[in-house]
C-alpha cells in the first residue's frame, strides 16, 4: 500500500452492518408504522429472528455492544417475562405468516440464561412463530458461562451454529480487555457443542487490541486454527469510548496505531488463507465447505448487524431492548433503556423506539455498499437494471469516482466496478464514497482498518 493510501488507514468510516447507517435512525418511524410492516409480511415469506440478550455477568472492556454487568439474576429473570411478552405480541401481528428461516441469540451474552429460561424462549419462539423444518439457530457464546446445563437446553431447542468469542489468547491482552479466558476452556466448550451435534463452530478473533503484537496474534491465530472452526470472524477492534464509557478503562498508550492494525490484519489473514481457508468479504473466513463459503462463490454473501450471513431473507425481526429489525420498507430499532422497553411491551405494545423508511435512492445505495462490502465490486449493468434512473445517476457518481483521484480505490474493469485488491482494507471508505448521510457529519465512527 502506498503512503497516500497508509496515510487514510486512520480515517472514521461506519462498518456498514446496515445501510442507511444507524446514527440516521429516527423516531418517525414508530411502532405504528412498524405495526404496519409487520402485518405486511407475505404468507410465502421467509423471515430471520433476532434476539438480543442485554446482560452479562462479566463486562468486557473492549465491547460496544448494548449490554449491562449484572452479579445477579433477578434483572435477567424479569427481562425474560418482558421478552415473552413482546414474542407475544410480534408473534400475533405476525399472525401464521412467513416462516423463520433463521434465528440468532445475540448480546449481551445469552449463555448468561439459566438452560430452564433457554428451554422456554426456544418454545415460545416455536409457539409464535412457523419454522422451516431446517431452520438455522445460531448462539454467541462466553465459554465463560457454559455448563452441561446450558449446552444441552442450545443444544436441544436446535443450536446449528455456536459463535464463540475468542479475541486473543494472550494473557496480557486478555487482562487489559477485562476477558480472561484460557484456550483450554475454549476448547473445552467447542468439543462440548461439536459432541452434541452441532454442525459450525465460528470463533471470533480481534485484531487492534491493547497490546497486541504481530507475534501475539500469529500466536492467538495458530491455537484458534488447532479448534478447526468452520467459520473464522477476524475483527478490527472499535475504540469509541465517547460511546461506551468502560473503553476508558484501556489505556490508548497500549492501542496499536493504523498502520500495525493494518499489519495484524494482513498477517492473521494470511495465516487463516494458508490453513485452507476462503476469505470473505472483508473479515470473514470460512472452509470451502461451508455454507458461508457456498454462499460467496456464488455471489449471493449478504451483510447485516450480524456481520457476513448466508442468510437471504429480507426481513429480519429484531427482539429485545435496542434489537434492529430490517424490512422491505425499511429499518426499525428497538428502545434502549430497560425500563421503557420493559413498561412499553408489558402493555403490549411494540417497543420500537425509531428507525428510517427507504427510499429507492437508500436501496440502490444500499445495494452497492453491501455489494462493494461483500464482493469488493458491483455490477453498472446490474445497478441500471435494478434502480433504472436512480442507478444510473449513480453510475455517473461511480464513474466520476474511477477516474478522479481516488481511482486508486474504485476502477472500472470491464462492466464492473472493482476495488483493486491492494485497496481493499479501506472497502469501508470505498462504500462512505456512496454514502449520501455520511457527510451529514451524524455519528462517529470507528477507524477504517
Amino acid at each position: 500500500m502506498n503512503p497516500e493510501m497508509t496515510a487514510r488507514l486512520g480515517e472514521s468510516v461506519p462498518r456498514y452492518t446496515s445501510y442507511p447507517t444507524a446514527p440516521h435512525f429516527h423516531p418517525g418511524v414508530d411502532a405504528q408504522i412498524v405495526r404496519g410492516w409487520l402485518q405486511s409480511i407475505d404468507v410465502d415469506d421467509e423471515i430471520s429472528l433476532y434476539l438480543h440478550v442485554p446482560y452479562c455477568d462479566k463486562l468486557c472492556w473492549f465491547c460496544a455492544c448494548h449490554t449491562k454487568q449484572t452479579r445477579h439474576y433477578v434483572p435477567v429473570a424479569t427481562f425474560l417475562r418482558s421478552l415473552h411478552r413482546e414474542i407475544e405480541t410480534v408473534g400475533e401481528l405476525v399472525s401464521g405468516k412467513g416462516k423463520v428461516r433463521a434465528v440468532h441469540f445475540g448480546g449481551g451474552s445469552p449463555t448468561i440464561l439459566k438452560p430452564e429460561d433457554i428451554l422456554a424462549l426456544g418454545k415460545a419462539l416455536r409457539d409464535h412463530f412457523d419454522f422451516l423444518d431446517d431452520a438455522s439457530l445460531s448462539v454467541e457464546i462466553d465459554p465463560n458461562d457454559m455448563d452441561e446445563g446450558r449446552l444441552d437446553a442450545f443444544a436441544a431447542i436446535g443450536m446449528t451454529r455456536a459463535s464463540l468469542g475468542v479475541q486473543d489468547f494472550d494473557p496480557k491482552v486478555q487482562k487489559a480487555i477485562n476477558r480472561e479466558q484460557s484456550f483450554l476452556l475454549t476448547k473445552s466448550v467447542v468439543d462440548a457443542v461439536r459432541a452434541r451435534g452441532v454442525s459450525s463452530v465460528n470463533l471470533d478473533l480481534l485484531y487492534g487490541l491493547p497490546h497486541q503484537t504481530l507475534e501475539s496474534v500469529a500466536a492467538t491465530v495458530a491455537q484458534a486454527l488447532t479448534l478447526k472452526p468452520d467459520r473464522i470472524a477476524l475483527f478490527g477492534y472499535a475504540h469509541v469510548p465517547w460511546f461506551k464509557k468502560h473503553q476508558t478503562m484501556i489505556d490508548e498508550a497500549w492501542l496499536p496505531d493504523s498502520t500495525a492494525r493494518l499489519a495484524q490484519s494482513q498477517l492473521a489473514a494470511r495465516l487463516i488463507v494458508d490453513a485452507g481457508y476462503e476469505a470473505l468479504g472483508l473479515d470473514h473466513f470460512a472452509k470451502p465447505d461451508d455454507a458461508l463459503a457456498a454462499s460467496a462463490r456464488a455471489g449471493k454473501i449478504r451483510r447485516n448487524f450480524q456481520g457476513y450471513t448466508e442468510d437471504q431473507c429480507e426481513t429480519l425481526i429484531g427482539l429485545g431492548p435496542s434489537a434492529i429489525g430490517r424490512f422491505r420498507q425499511g429499518y426499525a430499532q428497538n428502545i434502549v433503556a430497560m425500563g421503557e422497553y420493559e413498561k412499553v411491551v408489558s402493555s403490549g405494545q411494540l417497543a420500537i423506539a425509531r428507525g428510517i423508511e427507504l427510499s429507492v435512492d437508500d436501496l440502490a445505495r444500499g445495494w452497492i455498499i453491501e455489494r462493494l462490502m461483500c464482493h469488493f465490486a458491483f455490477s453498472a449493468v446490474d445497478l441500471v437494471e435494478r434502480f433504472g434512473e436512480t442507478g444510473q445517476g449513480l453510475l455517473h457518481q461511480a464513474s466520476r469516482l474511477a477516474i478522479s483521484g481516488a481511482g486508486r480505490l474504485l476502477q472500472l474493469d470491464g462492466e464492473s466496478f472493482v476495488v483493486p485488491e491492494d485497496s481493499r482494507p479501506l472497502v469501508r471508505i470505498v462504500a462512505a464514497k456512496f454514502d449520501k448521510y455520511f457527510q451529514s457529519g451524524a455519528g462517529r465512527h470507528s477507524l477504517a482498518v
